[in-house]
This record gives structure tokens, sequence and C-alpha cells, in this order.
């Protein structure tokens, strides 16, 4: 633009002045250069020599609009056009000044000067001109002034069409010109006025003349556009008529011209030809079509096809949902066809699409004025009165209108409307007719008074001049009216029987009113009813379709019904469903659910629906009982049977009473099959019980004797002294019939029998009754004593067969009657063989797939010794069916006939499948046959099926069930006894092995009898009843070696010393072997010993020792007598010769014992822990060797303790036998070592004692120990400052010790000293917890003369306050504390209190004579813990008057033998720091002083205490302090820092300060 500028001035303007044409030059040179100050120095210097000059005044607006002065450039340029108005130069910078910037009074000149520059460039420049041209439009565009942009552009396009001269006018571009303008203004076309809307229509007109190609798409959319146009121009209806017919002469396939000839016709005439042609055409090119919908439904209503309407303007509302009319017209509609709450639905949807009418609109808005004076809407209002129930007004409101107008109908009828609601109907009645005479073509007064003689009463129903005349009269004036057609179809179905009438007025009235559920539901019915299932469906169909869920559950739930009558149970399932969704509370409908699950035998489900029926319905049995029946099904007989009591409880309801015996019969069969027989008797008790209680009820049915003779028969498997069985008098025929009478197995079998015959009496030809009866003679014959010698066994198993065969002939396809058959005919009394092999391939035959009847064949041939066929059978019957025990048996009893390796392996697998009594005995003899055959121990087959399959237990288990239920085998009873005694089941072998020889007595086997007796003998020497085990011992021959000792042992046992040594000496006669005759040698040693004979023991023992093969036992004996009697020598000459000829992993524990026993005996206590330690890393393995370290540890090194912890943890996850004392154990070490809560919560020792507890209840020892572990929590929570927690549980716990202590005679010095142990731990804690009155009451009453140390407890307490208190005694109470501590004098803590009473009275000499005494004492005892503790405890007391400084060698002396014998006997810090302090008196400031005391600081023991530690600081400090030694004091004041120790920090303060 500056070019164009400056290239015009240049070429335009000539200055006459030299100065003038120089400076325009230079001004010109600025702007180029962008130097528009410079550029208005230049000007200013033009204009004062040329005042007019334009070109000065045209470059002044340039630069000052680039300098950003605007108002400057603005008063520039108008200068300048005023000065040449026509030069264009000045309008076009005052046009570029106004379009950069946006001030309103520019934007306001700037058409002013587009249209100036249109002027001045029409004449010179058309391509400017038009550009111009644009932006004027734009510009008018934007200021809303569209008449203005109208006359622009066709200013333009004037422009275009005349040329000027130039080449010819392009078509194309002028049609471009007319479209840009069409699009301009096509949007705002009805806020124009009528010269722009025709400038519009002009565009539209001039753009389709100039279109050439017709018909195309361009030409089409601007039809559209135009078409569209014109729509919303009210005068130019007749036009747009014309555009759309001549747009569908041109293009037949477009909806658009039909749509917009459509809604002309909607509002202007909708039932003529054309609008009709028009509607058609519509819906023929798009069917779906929602304006082709809402015409004809529009021409329908104004036709009264009212139907046909709603079903138009329903579905072209679906597609045009925004046409107020359509909702409108709707409304009438459904109006007219009564359907009132969905008129006031499409009316609200009408009112919601008007865009100036708001989505949520106030009641306060449609207030009608003047309303109160409409009697119409007076009327109104009272209906709604009465609606709301206030009859007052309505009665006010209907006088009213009557008496302002006397014969408006509506008044009278709103009055009988509310006499009706009063129940005055015979006012109503008057009312109404009033009403019908007033207006007598009213359809709905004559429906008033129909529906008003209905609800009178029969009589006025029966009344054909009333209900049905007034009803016919509504429907025929009004033939929407579907509640008349429902009330119709009352009339007909109920007065007049007309069921065809009937349902037709029902359908009608549905077919009117979809809505209407009676009708809906009466019609379905009806149509059942006359079997019109189609039309019944169709209707059911048709809701449901149209059902939203949660809706018309009527029609879901008959369909439901429809279904399940069927057979179709999953649709009937699916519809039962939809109709819950409606009414969750419907019981009838989950009872129908209910049904359909479990036609569809989704039992879940279905107990699931019935116990909803139940709860919405607790009076319903039905529910109950299905619920009960599907626990049965389900095999949950347990809880079915609780449910079918529910229902007994209410009524004698014989389908429960059949429940509840079938549910008592199948868990008694259940309990059968677990061996649990006298659950079973007692199950099958209650089932006869029930089920001759349902018998009483119906005896005509006769499944219930069926079940009862099953649940007779079913004793046959238990013993026969469990099958008693009670049973009512009227029911077992025996006298009294009032009282219930217990019947055998015997007379319940027959019971049973009676109960199929009164069976069959029912149903004579029921081939499962001949078949049961049948069995149940064949069980009553397997159940007789002795069935050779009985005549009764042949007749019963001839008539067994003979019903079986019954059953065969009236059932021959069933293969378990050939099965039973077979198993008859094979028995032992009648052995029909061909018979039996017949029917067994005949089962095989009916059932291919029969593993019992393959197995029957199978046991035939064995039978038969045809092992090959057998094998075949048994085969075939495992393939069938892997898990059949009984074909597993067979190849087992095979496999033991020719005496393969596999028996032992197939008869334990039969005992892995199930119990059966043939499995379980030939497994119990193979396991008892291997572990008797004592040769094979080491062998792989014996690892495998002894101990790898853990044998012994399960043949245990498997033989308890066994002899449970057969009483009568001995054998198997002595088998259990064997077994019990391998799993140190000690009275339950005694107990076996006791029935197996009450078994033997009354039989003739001798030898049977005499071994079960020595059984039973050696069992009772086991449980301790040793007179008991002598007698029996006694009744036999006592003819062998074993018959003898175990006779010698239990008189040994019992006491009768003499009669042992006589049997042992009988049995060292019968002896054999050199082996027999050691072990005997060895028994009369002890015994000898035992006598008081110490040097027979010895020979005896020493003769054993000498043989060439000693047993192992004789040398341990030999050792622990010389334990006993403090013999090292002999113990360890024993041991020595023990150790060398015994290696075995049997005897490391004994070993390891003695071992440790004799180590103490010689006083080497750290040796004892060695030696345990030693023993467990040689047999890591072995956790009894784990619990023996635990054990030791506290008592010979309880420096140690933490491992002796972790000891007793091994040993209990090693082995739970072992682990129960491992613990306590463990728990002990704990506490040695100090271990308590405040220290670590989750591993202290009293955790660790409660585990123990819980684990042997019935131990003392754990009691004990939990009461030492609760005096260490105490005393630990005084030291820390806390309160203790577990205060006044000392009597208690001593209280369980000594209940817990009630052992035997041999234990009883044990449980004493237990319980005196007990009581002084209990003293002390009372002690501690301040109740010495408490304490003293303990002692007092626990005192006794048997007891010296209860004596002495008592007197410690009573001296203690005169202790404390510093009180001199009188030497005579110091002679009475005297003579107690002698009293006990193997009690060193004794003499340690009477050392300290002395020391307390000053009496120094005395109390170190005491010590000396506890020293000697602990020495005499081997107590490690008690010799260190006298030295120690002597020597603390020699260092007091060391460090009180008292003149003497003697105490100095004292202590350092003292201590000295402490570090004699292990490591020992506290004697450590007592020599220190002992230096430390005698010179504190010496070289060795600070040795002695740095030594225990700085490198202490891994066992020293921090209590020592920190004495040693204390006094260290002290000798650096005297010695000002700085240096080192800093460094032991880190060392305490980072020890913890503050006590000293603080008087490290106190000593500088």
């Amino acid at each position: 633009m500056k070019e164009i500028i400056l290239l015009d001035v240049g070429l335009s303007v000539t200055m006459a002045a030299k100065e003038v044409k120089s400076a325009l030059k230079n001004a010109r040179e600025a702007i180029k250069n962008k130097e528009y100050k410079e550029a208005l120095k230049h000007c200013k210097a033009v204009l004062k020599l040329e005042k007019n000059n334009y070109n000065a005044w045209v470059f002044i607006g340039v630069s000052a609009c680039e300098l950003d002065q605007p108002d400057q450039a603005q008063t520039a340029y108008r200068k300048a056009s005023e000065l040449e108005p026509e030069q264009p130069l000045a309008w076009q910078g005052l046009a570029n000044l106004y379009e950069k910037n946006n001030q309103a009074d520019f934007k306001a000149e700037l058409p002013s000067v587009y249209q100036k520059l249109v002027t001045l460039y029409e004449s010179s420049d058309i391509q400017k001109c038009c550009e111009v041209c644009k932006k004027l439009a734009d510009l008018f565009l934007e200021n809303k002034d569209y008449l203005q942009v109208a006359r622009t552009f066709r200013k333009l396009i004037q422009l275009k069409e005349d040329g000027r001269g130039e080449k010819a006018v392009d078509k194309g571009e002028v049609l471009q010109l007319w479209k840009q303008m069409i699009q301009l203004l096509a949007d705002s076309v009805e806020e124009q006025d009528n010269e722009t809307q025709q400038h519009l229509i002009t565009a539209f007109e001039k753009a389709m003349t100039l279109t050439d190609s017709v018909p195309s798409d361009g030409h089409k959319k601007l039809l559209i556009d135009y078409i569209s146009c014109l729509s919303k121009l009210q005068h130019e209806q007749l036009k747009t008529k014309e555009i759309c017919e001549t747009m569908l002469s041109l293009y037949p396939e477009q909806t658009f011209p039909l749509e917009e000839l459509g809604k002309w016709y909607l509002k202007t005439s909708v039932n003529s030809d054309e609008a009709a042609r028009c509607f058609t055409q519509l819906l023929d090119l798009d069917e779906n079509s929602g304006l082709g919908r809402i015409g004809f439904g529009v021409r329908a209503l104004e036709e009264g096809k009212y139907e046909e309407a709603i079903k138009h303007l329903a579905q072209g509302l679906k597609r045009m949902r925004s046409s107020t009319l359509a909702w409108y017209s709707l409304a009438q509609g459904q109006i007219k066809m009564h359907r009132y709450r969905d008129s006031v639905v499409s009316c609200n949807q009408g009112i919601c699409f008007p865009a100036h009418i708001p989505s949520r609109i106030s009641p306060s808005v449609f207030q009608i004025p003047h309303a109160d004076k409409d009697p119409v809407l007076m009327s109104f209002k009272g209906r709604a009165y009465l609606q709301k129930g206030s009859l007052d007004q309505v009665f006010q409101l209907s006088t009213e209108l009557l008496a302002s107008n006397p014969g408006l109908a509506d008044a009278v009828a709103l009055q009988g409307l509310a006499h009706l609601a009063k129940d005055e109907l015979q006012q109503a009645e008057q009312n109404f007719l009033k009403a019908v005479e007033l207006r007598p073509d009213s359809w709905e007064y004559y429906f008033l008074l129909g529906r008003l003689y209905w609800h009178m009463g029969k009589e006025s129903q029966r009344d054909k001049s009333k209900t049905q005349t007034h009803l016919l009269k509504a429907a025929k004036l009004d033939p929407f009216l579907g509640p008349a057609f429902r009330y119709l179809g009352h009339y007909y179905r109920e007065i007049t029987k007309d069921r065809v009438r009937a349902r037709g007025c029902y359908k009608r009235a549905f077919e009117l009113d979809n809505g209407d559920v009676e009708s809906g539901a009466a019609t379905v019915d009806l149509s059942m009813e006359q079997g019109d299932m189609d039309s019944a469906l169709e209707v059911l169909k048709a809701v449901t379709e149209k059902a939203t869920p949660g809706s018309a559950k009527w029609a879901w739930m008959r369909r439901g019904l429809y279904h399940l009558k069927i057979g179709q149970h999953s649709q009937a399932i699916a519809d039962l469903q939809a109709a819950l969704r409606a009414d969750p509370q419907d019981c009838i409908c989950w009872e129908c659910l209910g049904e359909a699950y479990l036609n569809r035998r989704s039992f879940t489900a279905a107990l699931k629906a019935f116990a909803r029926a139940h709860q919405l319905n607790q009076e319903s049995i039905y529910n109950l009982y299905q619920m009960a029946a599907i626990k049965q099904t389900l095999g949950k007989f347990k809880e079915a049977a609780s449910e079918y009591l529910q229902i007994i409880k209410r009524e004698e309801y014989v389908p429960a009473l059949k429940g509840l015996g079938e549910c008592h019969l199948a868990m008694a069969r259940a309990a059968l099959e677990d061996y649990l027989d006298g659950r079973a008797v007692d199950l099958i008790q209650e089932a006869i019980s029930y089920l001759f209680r349902a018998v009483r009820q119906r005896p005509d049915l006769s499944c219930l004797w069926k079940l009862l003779g099953d649940a007779c028969t079913a004793t046959h498997t238990v013993s026969p002294n469990r099958a008693r069985v009670l049973i009512p008098g009227t029911l077992s025929g025996l006298d009294p019939p009032d009282q219930e009478h217990t019947l055998t197995q015997t007379q319940v079998l027959k019971l049973g029998e009676r109960c199929y015959a009164q069976a069959l009496k029912l149903m004579a030809e029921a081939a499962n009754l001949w078949y049961d009866l049948g069995l149940n003679y064949y069980h009553q014959s397997s159940r007789l004593t002795s069935p050779e010698q009985d005549p009764e066994y042949k007749l019963l198993l001839e008539k067994s067969l003979q019903c079986v065969k019954k059953a065969v002939m009236l059932d021959s396809s069933n293969h378990s009657y050939w099965n039973a058959l077979g198993v008859v005919a094979m028995s032992k009394g009648i052995e029909n063989f061909a018979l039996a092999q017949h029917s067994f391939i005949k089962s095989v035959k009916m059932e291919a797939n029969n593993v019992v009847a393959w197995t029957n064949l199978g046991t035939l041939y064995l039978k038969k010794e045809n092992i090959e066929l057998a094998h075949e059978a048994f085969k075939i019957a495992q393939s069938l069916e892997p898990l059949y025990v009984r074909c597993w048996i067979g190849q087992a009893l095979i496999a033991e006939t020719v005496g393969s390796y596999d028996t032992m392996d197939l008869f334990r697998h039969t005992t892995e499948l199930s119990t059966h009594t043939e499995g379980v005995k030939g497994y119990a003899f193979w396991v008892c046959s291997t572990l008797l055959d004592k040769s094979n121990r080491d062998s792989e087959l014996y690892r495998y099926n002894i101990i790898q399959m853990n044998a012994v237990s399960a043949a245990q288990v498997a033989l308890c069930k066994y002899t449970e239920r057969i009483q009568t085998d001995s054998g198997a009873f002595t088998m259990l006894g064997y077994l019990n005694e391998h799993l140190h089941l000690k009275k339950q072998a005694r107990q076996a092995y006791q029935r197996a020889a009450e078994l033997l007595r009354s039989s003739e086997q001798s030898e049977s009898l005499n071994f079960a007796l020595r059984n039973y003998a050696r069992a009772l020497c086991n449980t301790g009843q040793w007179d008991k085990a002598v007698r029996v011992y006694s009744s036999t021959p006592k003819e062998e070696l074993h018959d003898l000792t175990g006779l010698a042992l239990a008189c040994f046992r019992a006491g009768h010393l003499q009669d042992s040594l006589r049997a042992y000496e009988q049995a060292l006669t019968v002896a054999s072997s050199e082996k027999e005759k050691t072990y005997i040698l060895t028994a009369l040693a002890i015994l000898q010993h035992r006598q008081g004979c110490m040097d027979v023991a010895k020979t005896l023992l020493f003769k054993c020792s000498m043989l060439q093969e000693p047993a192992a036992e004789s040398l341990l004996s030999l050792c622990a007598l010389g334990l006993v009697h403090s013999d090292s020598t002999l113990a360890s000459a024993a041991l020595s010769e023990l150790l060398k000829r015994t290696s075995g992993q049997g005897t490391v524990e004994e070993r390891c014992i003695l071992t440790c026993t004799l180590l103490a005996l010689q006083g080497n206590y750290s040796a004892v822990q060695k030696e345990a330690a030693r023993a467990v890393h040689s047999n890591p393995g072995n956790p009894s060797l784990w619990a023996l370290l635990s054990r030791l540890v506290p008592q010979y090194y309880p420096r140690k303790a933490d491992g002796g912890a972790v000891a007793g943890s091994v040993a209990c996850l090693s082995s739970m036998t072992q682990g129960k004392k491992a613990l306590l154990f463990s728990g002990i070490n704990q506490l040695a070592s100090g271990r308590h809560s405040i220290e670590d919560k989750m591993r202290n020792a009293l955790k660790t004692i409660q585990t123990a507890v819980r684990l042997c209840p019935d131990d003392p020892a754990g009691w004990a120990a939990l009461m030492a572990a609760c005096h260490t929590e105490n005393t630990a929570r005084l030291l820390s400052s806390s309160a203790p927690r577990r205060e006044g549980l000392e009597r208690q716990l001593m209280t369980l010790v000594s209940e817990k202590g009630q052992y035997g005679e041999r234990e009883r010095p044990l449980a004493r000293a237990l319980e005196a142990w007990a009581l002084q731990q209990a003293v002390s804690g009372l002690k501690q917890s301040g109740q010495p009155a408490e304490a003293e009451a303990i002692c007092k009453q626990a005192l006794s003369p048997e007891q010296p140390a209860v004596f002495l407890l008592l007197r410690q307490i009573q001296c203690e306050s005169l202790l404390l208190s510093r009180t001199t005694l009188p030497s005579s109470v110091l002679e009475q504390l005297s003579s107690a501590v002698l009293a006990n004098e193997a009690c060193v803590q004794a003499w340690h209190w009477l050392a300290e009473v002395y020391r307390l009275q000053g009496l120094l000499v005395q109390a170190v004579m005491a010590y000396r005494q506890s020293l000697q004492l602990a020495s005499q005892l081997g107590s490690f813990s008690g010799k260190v503790a006298s030295l120690l405890r002597l020597a603390l007391l020699a260092l007091g008057p060391c460090m009180a400084s008292v003149q003497g060698a003697e105490w100095k002396d004292l202590v350092l033998e003292a201590t000295t014998e402490a570090l004699k006997l292990g490591p020992c810090p506290i004697a450590l720091l007592i020599q220190a302090l002992l230096q430390f008196s005698i010179k504190m400031g010496a070289r060795e002083t600070r040795r002695l005391l740095e030594r225990i600081v700085y490198t202490p023991s891994p066992l020293q205490p921090e209590t020592v530690t920190s004495v040693a600081r204390w006094y260290l400090l002290r000798h650096l302090h005297a010695k000002d030694d700085h240096e080192l004091m800093d460094t032991l004041m880190d060392h305490a820092k980072a020890a913890g120790d503050s006590k000293l920090v603080e008087f490290h303060k106190q000593l500088s300060s």
C-alpha cells in the first residue's frame, strides 16, 4: 500500500518549487525506510511552503498511522480528501486506518468510506470496486443490515454483468455470487424485511436460471434451500407449494418436497385428496416417514378412527418427537379412547418441545382466569376434590353448581359420585338416573349406572334391565369404553354363564386398554378354559413383548404356568422370573418358579425359590415340604429331616412322614458304610417309627410298607447283639400293643418280611417287591447261628430263590434281579452253580457295564477253583469300575491262592477304596504276618509295605471297624490287639486280647486259648494291672519261656518278689539259648538289688558280662548300679565295656544318659553339656537327644541356656511326642537366660511355657515352670519401674501343681519335692508383691512334721521384717534358726539364708562357717550352681571388711581363696569383678587396679552380664579421676555412652563439677 501511494504521488504530483519536490522526495524515502518521524518532519516542511499539498497530507496520514496515532492520521486523511475528494488515495488510507482500528466511531464511518471508494472505482477499476463491494457486504452482514447486504450484492452482480468493455461475463462467476448472496441471507430470512426477502427470492430464481445442468445435485440443493427458505415465509405458502411440485416433477424420488407439502397440508386441509396422495407417496418412498405417519394419523383422527390414528401418530412421533401438532392429536385420540394417563403424558411431551415454553411448568402458569364462573371447569374441580377424598367440598361445590345451573347434568353426576364414595347407593342411583334424563346421549352416566347396579349385589346384577341394559347403552354410545365391556364380561361370565360372550367382551376391553389387567387375565383364562391356547398365547405374547421390566406380572405368570404345563421348563423359568420382577413378594409366583426349577432338575435354584416362598408365607406346608424333598434329593438328609420335623409338628402329613423315614434310612445306610453300626441302628429305629406313623394314616399305600420292609431288612448288616430295635407293639404284633417292644435282629428281619408281604397284597405284580422279599429271606438265612443244623435254613433259602425267580418272571430285563438270583443260587444251602452262572451271564447281557455281576461271576469261578476264569471276570469288573472294592478283593484272594508277592498290596488297596470285612481281615493278616517275621526288617519290601505305606495304623483302623461289626471273630481281635501294641495303645490292646480270650473260652481250641491268655496277660502288664496279670499267667500251662518270664515280671511289679524269683529260676531252667539266660540273669540281678542283696546282684551282672555275647541290658544295669551307689569306678568300667560292645542306634539315648550321669557324678559339669552336644552332633535326626540336651543345659551349664532353648525348639519341631516335654525344657532354658517379655515380646519364657502347659495340662512340672515364669515377669517389671501384671496367681498355681502331682508310690518323693519348690516359689512371689501375711498363711497351711523345709520357710518369713529393721536377735532365736536349717541339711539355700542372717547380725565368722557348710553340701550333692553360689557369696562377704579397710589379712585371703575356686569351676565374670574390687580397696591408684578393671570393661567374656561391666566402669572412673587421667576418662565415657550407661555419665559430671 505504501509503495502504491508513493508511486502514485510520484506520477500525479509535481511541485513548482524545487524545495517542495525535494521534501516530498525525502518524505517518500523516509517512509520506504520506515523512518516515519523523519517523514513527518519533511511533510511539515512542505506544508509550511504549501499548506494545501495533497501528497503531504497523505504522507502525514501514512506516517501517523504507522506511529499508532490514529486521530492524527484520520485528520490528515480527512484534510487530503477535502482538498481533492475525487482522488482515491486519501479514501483508501482512511479505509485502511478504519480496518486496523476497532474504535466505534471508525467502524461507524467505514461503510461511508467503502461506498465512496465504490463510487470512485466504479468508473476506473472494476476489480477493486468488486473487492470493496464484498468488504462492504461483509460489514453490513456483521451489523445485521441484511437489506444493505442484499443491495450491495446486487450492485456487485450488476458490475459483473455490465462488464464495462471488458471480456464476456462469466456465468459461473455470477452464479457463485448469487449463491454466496443466498448463503449470507438464507439463515436469517425470518428476521428480514419484505424487500430483503424479495432480493433473496430473486437470488434463488436467478441462481436456478443460471444453473445449466438440470437435474443435478447442485440444482437439487438449490431447490431444497429455496423450499426451506420459502417454508419460513408465511405469505409465500403458494409459491412454496409451487416449488415443491416443481421439484417433485424433476426429482420424484426425493422425500423433502413431499415432507414440506405434508407440513403445508397439515396446516391447511389434511382431509383433501391431494394431502392423501402426498402422505401416501411419502410413505411409499419411506415407510418409516414420521411426517407421513402423522399425516395419516391426523386424517384418521378427524375421521373418528381413533385406534388407527393413535397407531399412526405413535409411529410418526418416533421419528418426529418435536411435533407439537402430533402430540396434540395423539392426546386427543387417547382421550377418545379413554386412555387418560397416556393423554396426560402426551400433553406433557408436546408442551416441553416448543422453545418458548420451559420444560418444567408450574401449575400457576395454567391457572385459567375466571374458572369459578365456568360450570364445566367447576365440575372438573369437583372431580379433583372427589379424588382427594374431600367429600364435603364436593357436596358444597355440586350444590352451588345446581343452584346456579339447575339443569347441569355434570353437577348431578358429581353429586351421585360423592354419594357413591360414601356408600350411599340409593342416593347415587337417583342422581345418576336424573343425569341420564338430563343428558340421554352421555355414555358416562349410563356406565356409572351399570357399574353401580353391578356393585349393589346379586339381585341387581341378575336384573337384566339394570346392569346389562345400562352397560350395553354405554358401550353403544361409546364403543371405545373399555370398562363397560369389562363389566359386561363379568355379567356374561358370572350371571348368564355365557363364556363365549364373556370372552368376547373381555377381549374387546383389553384391546381398548391393554393396561386393563383384569380384562387381559380373564381373556387368557377363558381362552385356556375353552381350549383356545393359540389365542391365549397370542394375547400373552403381545403383552409381554410390550411390557417393560417390572410390569405385566399377570401375563408373565400365566405364560410361565403354560410353559411349565407343556414341559418347557427353561422358558417357564424366564417368564416366572419376569413376573417376580413386577412383584417380588408374591409367594405363589415363587412356588411356581420353584416347581419350574425342580422340573428342570436345577435343585439348588429350586431350593432357594421355595425358601423365599416359605419366608413370604410361613404357614404354607407345601413350600417347607418341597425344600425338604429337594435337600433329600441332594443328599442333605440331616437338613431335610429337620424340615420334615417342622411339618409333622403342625400335622401328621404323610409325605413328610414318608420323607422322614427315607432320610433316616439313607443316613442309616451311610452310617453302615462308615461302620457306625450303633448310629445306624438308632437311625433305623427312628425311620421305622416315622414310617409306622405314616402307615397308620395311609395303610393303603404300598410304598410305605415297602419302606418299612427296607428299614427292617437294613439291620442284617450289623452285629446281632447291636441289632436290637424298639418297635411299636401294633407293628410288632406283640402284647401289649400300646407299648414298644425290643426286637432282636431275627425278629426285625421277620417284621420286614411281613411288611413286604403287606405291600405285595396291595401290589401283587410289583417285581421290585418280590425282589426285596427274596433278599429279606436270604438275609434271614445268613443270620442263623448254625445254618447246617437248622432246618429253617434251607427253607428260607428256597423261599428266597422262589421270590427272586418271581421278580425275574415279572421283569426279566432287570439286571439286578438276575444278579440276586445268581447270588441266592450260589449260596451254601442251594449251590446250584449252573443256575448261578446262567443268572450272572444274563445279568451281564441285560447290562453290559454291570460290575456287580462280573464280580459275582468271578467269585463263582474262584469258588469252583477256576483261577483263570475268575481272574478274567475280576479284570473285566475292574475295567468297568476301578473303585469297586469287591473285584479287588477277588484279585487279592487269587494272588493269595497262587502265592503272589502282590497279595498284601492288593489287600491294602481294598482298604483304601472302602471298608469291606474280607479285605480288612486279609490286609490285617498280612500286616501281622509281616510284623511277626523279624528276619525281613531290613528288606525293601518291608520298608515299603509296612513303614512307607503306614500299614500298622491303616490295618488297626480298619480292624477296629471290622470288630465293631463282627464281634465273634477271635482271630480278628487277636490281630487288633497285636497292632494296638505296636501303636502303644495299651488299653485298647488289653481290651482286644480280653475279647479274644472270652470268645475262645467256649471253644475247644486250647492252644489258641493259651495264646490269647498269654497275650492278654502281657497287655495287663503293659497297663500296670499286675495282680490280674499274675492270675491270667497262672491260668496258662506255664510250660513256655514266655509264660514264665511274663509271670515273673508280673509278680515283680506286683511286689511278690519271692514268687518272681522262683519264676525266673524256673525260666532259667527252660531257657534254651545263652542270650535268653543272659536276660534272665539280668532280671535276677535287678530282683536281688531290690531285695537289698548288692553283692549277689553284682555277682550275677558280672556273670552276665563274662559270657561270650553279653546283653547290652546287663551292662546297662551294671553301669546303673554303679551310678546309683556313687561307684564311679564300676560305672565307668561298665560304661566302657558297653560302648565297646554296642554301637546300634537303638541304645544311643541310654548310652548318652549314662555317660552324662557319670560325668556329673565325677563333678565335670561342663563335660555333661559337651557330651550331650556331641551325641546330638553325631545323631542330628534323633529328637530324644535334642530334648536331653535341652534338659541338661540349665541344670549343669546354664551359661549356654540360649543354646538349650534352641535345642528344645528343634526337638519340638522334630517329634510331637518328644516336643511336648522339649517345649517345657526350652522354656526353662529361656528362664535361665533371663528372657522376659520386656526384652522380647514374641520369644520369651512365659509364652513358651504357656504353650507347653496347653499341650500337657496334666504335667505338674509345666505349672511349676509357669509359676517361675510369672515370677520372672513380675521381677523384670519391678526392675524396669513398671507395674507387675500377673500378681495373685501364686496360690492358684501352687494348688494346680499339687493336684496334677498325684503320682504312684514310686514317684511320690518327686511330687513332694515339686510341691515344696512350688511353695517356696509362691512365698517368694507373695513377699515380692508385699503380702507377707498371705505368705505366712500359706506356710502354716502346708506345715507338717514331715516337712521341715516348710517350717524353715515359715521362720524365714517371720524373721524377715526383723532383719530388715536391723533388730538384734537374741541368741535363743539364732539357735532356733540354726536348728531349722540343720533339719534341712540337704538344702544349700537354707545355709545361704542362715549366713545372711549372721551377716546382718554382725556375726561374720558364723556367716563364713555357714557359707563353708553350704559349699560342702553343694559338693556332696554335685550341685554346680550351688558351689558357685556359695563361693561367690563367701567372697562377697569377705569383700565387705576389705572395702571398709578393716585391718587384717584373713579377709583378703578369704576373698582370693573363694574367687580362685570359683574360677576353677569355669569362667566367672563376677569372681573377676570381686578380685578387681579387692585390689581397688587395697590400693585404688595402683596400675594393677586399672588393669583388672579395664579387663572387665573393655574385654568382657561372651557371657558377662551388663551389670558386672557397669560396676567395673563405675570403679574405673573413680580410679581415673583420682589419677586425673582425662584422656582415659574420655575413652571410658565414650564406651559408657555406646553402652547406654547414663548413670555413669551423670556420675562423671558430678565428679567434674
